[in-house]
């Protein structure tokens, strides 16, 4: 059997408040590979471990974009080229009528675009993550907050960052092997 390698250490706080402070004081302190596991959305925390926007919206844009000239440009080819039908002197290429397709495919192309994009930059699926095996992670569903300082940070020296996140008042401070 393998000795398992350590993912980082963990440090469990009673309040928000408390674990906003310890990310700020993380980041002061030059760690970058850190994360911060809340029972609900906390934009302080994000903003606090220096968490970046993603390239979501991008990929929408450009989704939306590449499914709307799709939509149109089917609808032209098979009007004008594959199928030509004149009925009733209309002309070939109506754009009038191209809008309905060419909005849907815009839609169904972003959509589908934000779902991929979104879990792709996310790592998901992802059923198995080092920091389940903190014996008391559950509580991060409930009532507890934690963070978490990787051992692939560059400035991670195991004693120092545990002395580290005990100083930021944390209740509790454990390694997480992977």
């Amino acid at each position: 059997m393998t000795e398992a390698t350590l993912h980082g250490v963990v440090a469990e706080y009673l309040t928000p408040d408390a674990l906003v402070a310890a990310c700020k004081q993380a980041r002061k302190a030059g760690y970058r590979r850190l994360d911060a596991y809340t029972p609900y959305p906390l934009e302080e925390a994000a903003e606090a471990i220096g968490f970046e926007k993603t390239q979501v919206p991008l990929l929408t844009l450009i989704g939306g974009i590449l499914g709307g000239l799709t939509g149109y440009g089917l609808q032209y080819w098979v009007n004008l080229s594959a199928y030509p039908q004149n009925i009733g002197g209309r002309p070939m290429h109506s754009w009038p009528s191209f809008i309905i397709i060419t909005f849907e495919m815009t839609i169904l192309f972003a959509g589908i675009t934000a779902v991929v994009g979104m879990l792709t930059l996310n790592g998901l699926p992802q059923p198995y993550h080092p920091i389940f095996n903190h014996p008391r992670f559950t509580a991060a569903s409930r009532d507890r907050f934690f963070l978490c300082i990787e051992a692939a940070d560059d400035r991670f020296e195991l004693a120092e960052t545990k002395r580290f996140l005990q100083a930021t008042d944390a209740i509790d401070v454990a390694e997480v092997a992977d």
